[in-house]
């Protein structure tokens, strides 16, 4: 009925129906008679479609769950998947795969009234998120610490480091988001002895697996700036601007071997350039 239906619409008529259809799966099951259209209350009526509203509204679920492994742990299944079904009524996949299902689920639950007593998981939802944006990220070659080295010193004023396109960082100023993640993503021991403080994390993909290590205010602000286009230089002051007392050299070593570069270009000053 559905397919015979959608074949003799025109796309403003299409359009609509496609709105409808995607309100009567999401409609608390007592409200869609009275809200939907004649013809989708008919279809809406139909046996079939509360199997399939059920088995979309659960594969939406399953996917939230699968794709924020912290948060659930966190906060209990029964806790997420409650929650999730709130989520998905606001915001159906704009893929088909399920994977990437879950962008907006972090602000979702920095505005859940029932999340307010957890600051933190907003936090720790971004950085599930993260990790799934670097798992599916596109595949690039790390940049070799060693183009980095072989710089002449009066090129770097003209050098840009390009980010990674797996890399994904943030600085959390409020809480240790980093270390109750990462405990939870793999699955750590759980205890009190968390020292309350800002963190900043790292994701990154250097090889096949997501990789993620713990990253200052300083390392945050350099990879804003590279991912910007500023040179190192000025991506090196935009770091001191934000912590002053930053070991640049060791920011760079370790960005460097976490991978978080994919190449390395030179001002068009520069005659010199290396992809």
């Amino acid at each position: 009925m559905a397919a015979s239906m959608m074949s003799s619409l025109v796309p403003g008529a299409l359009a609509r129906f496609q709105d409808d259809f995607a309100h009567a799966l999401l409609a608390p099951a007592g409200r869609l008679v009275t809200t939907m259209p004649p013809e989708m209350a008919a279809l809406a009526a139909q046996p079939a479609f509360a199997v399939y509203r059920n088995t979309v509204m659960k594969g939406c679920i399953d996917a939230l769950q699968a794709n924020f492994p912290a948060v659930t742990r966190l906060v209990g299944e029964e806790w997420l998947r409650a929650a999730a079904a709130i989520h998905v009524r606001d915001a159906l996949p704009a893929d088909p795969t399920l994977l990437r299902y879950g962008a907006a689920f972090a602000d979702f639950l920095a505005r859940f009234e029932p999340a307010t007593e957890l600051p933190y998981l907003p936090g720790v939802a971004r950085l599930d998120r993260y990790w799934t944006e670097a798992h599916a990220a596109p595949d690039a070659d790390v940049l070799d610490p060693a183009a980095v080295a072989g710089a002449a010193p009066e090129a770097l004023g003209g050098t840009v480091l390009h980010p990674h396109p797996a890399a994904r960082w943030m600085w959390f100023p409020d809480a240790p988001i980093y270390t109750i993640w990462s405990r939870n993503r793999s699955g750590g021991a759980l205890d009190d002895s968390l020292d309350w403080r800002p963190e900043g994390a790292l994701l990154t993909r250097p090889r096949d697996a997501v990789e993620w290590i713990a990253i200052d205010a300083a390392g945050c602000a350099f990879l804003d700036a590279c991912a910007a286009g500023s040179t190192v230089v000025a991506a090196a002051q935009a770091a001191l601007a934000v912590q002053g007392n930053a070991d640049l050299a060791r920011l760079m070593s370790t960005l460097l071997a976490a991978g978080a570069f994919r190449g390395i270009s030179f001002h068009p000053q520069s005659k010199e350039e290396h992809p």
